[in-house]
């Protein structure tokens, strides 16, 4: 059976094994998951566990994503790695030594591009103020990243990119959910909540999408590789920021599906989801998530969460074998 459920507890509580079941025990009693179709548990609050059920869900082949009570990512724990590769670990460090501008500028070219194409909706859709951004988006981009520069100046450019893309939630946002600029630690008003909420939900799956491939989570290029963090899942994911997290931003918003007064915490100066909010939220993303597409290369229906995952076949193509790696866009599904 294939392991394609995500499940979601949203309530404090303790994590235990029952036979062969996951059991989530809180104030109003006991509820059970099954293991056999689970693919990750995302604890949206805070949930106590001990060693032997991290064993059960290891030896079941099950993720574990934990955020806190006011709902920042704390962490993931995932099984013991299957798929280690000694070799592709060497060649992806020497891809970043060799390489690491090209598949950068390749990485923000897709942002802009992708952000373009998310845009282009509204535009085609009577948002007219939103051509100049359009046009930027379109030459300025290119022009910068096909020069000789650094990786500091591929991040400012990067940084440009999104600063134009917030700038242009004005043209078709309500006044409540405008950005005026990106706050992320902690999150300002009630859009930096929902885009840093959005960017940590699409960061956990794309982990998970990594986990699988023989990828190293640690070394990245277009991210500064740290200690601490899996800054992979960074790299992969800008490209699909506008097309998953956005579009699912701009479709609950629009449809007034998310209010302030109604899904964000007053007592936080609505800088927070409430439970109501994420649930909402996380159900549309994950609706976004496996929507379903003609791949145009692969000539049969896919969805993004399974694009995620060839992103990361596609990057151990181009370190094992100089395949032009090329960054999900969502022009060349249309």
């Amino acid at each position: 059976m294939a392991k394609n459920h995500t499940r979601y507890i949203f309530s404090m509580g303790e994590l235990k094994r029952k036979d062969n079941s996951i059991a989530f025990r809180n104030e109003k009693g006991n509820f059970y998951i099954p293991v056999q179709d689970t693919r990750e548990v995302y604890c949206m609050n805070e949930v106590s566990f001990n060693t032997k059920f991290l064993d059960f869900i290891s030896r079941a082949g099950i993720t574990l994503h934990l955020f806190n009570y006011h709902g920042n990512y704390s962490g993931t724990f995932y099984p013991k790695e299957q798929l280690i590769s000694g070799d592709l670990c060497i060649k992806q460090a020497l891809c970043y030594i060799e390489n690491r501008l090209k598949i950068a500028k390749s990485i923000v070219q897709a942002i802009a591009d992708n952000i373009h194409e998310t845009l282009y909706h509204y535009y085609r859709h009577d948002k007219k103020d939103l051509k100049p951004t359009l046009d930027w988006l379109k030459s300025e981009p290119k022009k910068f990243l096909d020069k000789d520069i650094t990786i500091e100046q591929i991040m400012f450019i990067e940084g440009q990119i999104w600063n134009k893309f917030y700038d242009s939630f004005k043209h078709f946002l309500s006044e409540d959910f405008l950005m005026n600029k990106r706050v992320k630690r902690p999150p300002d008003n009630p859009m930096n909540a929902l885009v840093s909420f959005g960017n940590t939900l699409l960061y956990t799956k794309t982990i998970s999408a990594i986990y699988t491939t023989h990828l190293n989570q640690a070394i990245s290029f277009l991210h500064s590789p740290r200690e601490g963090r899996f800054s992979l899942c960074l790299d992969i994911s800008e490209a699909f920021k506008p097309v998953i997290v956005f579009k699912t931003i701009f479709d609950l918003v629009g449809r007034k599906q998310l209010q302030v007064e109604k899904h964000f915490d007053k007592s936080l100066n609505y800088a927070l989801l409430n439970e109501d909010g994420k649930k909402i939220f996380i159900d549309a993303f994950e609706t976004r998530l496996n929507e379903t597409f003609m791949h145009p290369k692969l000539k049969r229906k896919t969805t993004y969460k399974h694009c995620l995952k060839l992103e990361g076949y596609k990057l151990i193509k181009y370190i094992v074998e100089g395949k032009e790696f090329v960054p999900f866009r969502l022009k060349d599904k249309m």
